[in-house]
């Protein structure tokens, strides 16, 4: 654990990728009220919602109205998921943050199932979207492999196939002239292990050794935290989180798809690492609370149910 980093950056995605799949109906009110108490927490980057077909995802229906109601604090990012054109050219138009990415799939399967798309058509597609970032100035930032680990159409991917991805999308930054910030690795249904995570990480680093490194992992098989745990050994340092483990993909065909690994109990571990995350952790327990009530079901978290460790000294 000897390149662990001095801090992290978590993204928030529990109101996206929570609100996404719940089966009751949750209110517009009820989004933005669990979204602007986590920017209060601070959270620099929250994920607030989804912009795709409701007709796929109906519990993203409201995702412009949202949008406009949001309060917005000074020095929080609100972001929203895309997964083609159309969504791309929608979150223009509304009051969010746009922040560039090109998003690849290591599943030609899961790829179809999820966007319509095959891996060369996404390819084709993310060419658009880097050419829109370019004619409205928006930076391109992060890569991301979905299913980086494995899917439960093709079973495990092959860590060679997600580093010649790793290329592909450096090709592609290259090609419109832009910097990329780093590669993030998904583990979309949850296949990874800590060895699998480190043999991946491993792998690129050795090969692109300056590349910023980091991970959605979903806690699917109950290795999510231990997966972040390996990836924060090798100093990965950018964590997509959700807010009391809240979500699970859609279209995931997995009976027991579980949410991201959850952003208070990942804020805990770093902390206890002395590894710093600029996260109010009581503020944040609250907000899990608040999660866990408009939902109207347990979450997953563990600290909003155990409390924080007491600050005591032994001997």
């Amino acid at each position: 654990m000897s390149d662990l980093p001095k801090s992290v950056r978590i993204h928030d995605e529990g109101p996206r990728e929570g609100f996404q799949i719940e089966p009751k109906a949750i209110s517009t009110a009820e989004k933005v009220q669990l979204i602007e108490a986590l920017a209060e927490t601070g959270l620099k980057q929250i994920d607030a919602l989804a912009l795709v077909n409701p007709k796929r995802v109906p519990g993203w229906a409201d995702a412009d109205e949202v949008a406009r109601l949001i309060r917005k604090r000074p020095g929080v990012r609100y972001t929203g998921l895309w997964l083609n054109m159309k969504g791309l050219e929608r979150a223009a138009t509304l009051p969010v943050d746009i922040v560039g990415v090109i998003r690849l799939t290591a599943s030609e399967t899961f790829c179809i199932r999820n966007t319509n798309r095959n891996i060369a058509q996404t390819m084709d597609e993310q060419r658009q979207w880097l050419a829109f970032y370019r004619q409205h100035n928006i930076p391109l930032e992060w890569g991301y492999i979905m299913t980086s680990f494995g899917c439960n159409y093709e079973g495990l991917i092959a860590p060679e196939k997600v580093v010649s991805m790793v290329g592909d999308i450096l090709g592609l930054a290259d090609e419109f002239g832009f910097p990329l910030k780093g590669v993030v690795f998904a583990d979309t249904v949850g296949m990874g292990t800590p060895l699998s995570v480190q043999r991946l990480i491993g792998m690129v680093r050795s090969k692109w050794p300056e590349l910023q490194i980091g991970t959605h992992l979903h806690d699917t098989r109950g290795t999510g935290m231990a997966n972040a745990a390996a990836a924060l050994g090798l100093g990965a340092s950018q964590f997509d989180t959700t807010v009391g483990g809240l979500g699970g993909c859609p279209f995931a065909a997995s009976k027991g798809a579980a949410g991201n690994i959850c952003t208070e109990d990942f804020v805990y571990m770093c902390e206890e690492m002395g590894i710093s995350t600029g996260v109010d952790l009581p503020k944040l327990i609250e907000c899990a609370k608040m999660a866990e009530a408009i939902v109207g079901h347990p979450l997953p978290g563990k600290v909003m149910k155990a409390g924080i460790r007491p600050r005591t000294t032994i001997g």
